[in-house]
C-alpha cells in the first residue's frame, strides 16, 4: 500500500477523475485503499460483488464510492475503462474538498 499523497486521482476543473482497479464477483464490496503498479502508477483498489456483465460491476462500483464518500449517486460515474479492471471515475464536485476527502479515508488511521 502506498501512502494517501500518491497520484491515485486527478483534479479537474469541477470534479476529480479516480483511478479504480476493480476486482468483481468478491465476496463482499469495499474500498481495499490505495496501490501501485509495476510502472509506479496509482490507483484505489476496489471489490464488488457484482458480476463484470451488461455494466453491473460498474454500477456496483458507482454506488459503492457514492455512498463511501458520502455523495448523491449521480455525481460518480465511470468516464472510461468500462470493460477494464483499470477505470477512470468521474465524482463531480468540488476538486479541492474532494481530494481532502479521499486522503482523510484513505489515511491509515481510517
Amino acid at each position: 500500500m502506498i501512502g494517501p499523497g500518491a497520484l491515485y486521482f486527478r483534479k479537474e476543473r469541477d470534479s476529480i477523475m479516480l483511478f479504480v482497479r476493480l476486482t468483481p464477483k468478491s465476496a463482499k464490496d469495499a474500498i481495499d485503499g490505495v496501490e501501485a503498479t509495476g510502472d509506479g502508477r496509482a490507483y484505489m483498489k476496489a471489490r464488488v460483488r457484482a458480476v463484470p456483465e451488461d455494466g453491473k460491476a460498474n454500477a456496483a462500483l458507482e454506488k459503492l464510492l457514492a455512498k463511501w464518500l458520502g455523495l448523491a449517486p449521480r455525481n460518480v460515474s465511470v468516464a472510461s475503462g468500462t470493460t477494464s479492471r483499470l477505470k477512470q471515475v468521474r465524482i463531480s464536485g468540488d476538486p479541492e474538498a474532494l481530494a481532502l476527502k479521499l486522503a482523510a479515508l484513505v489515511s491509515p488511521e481510517n
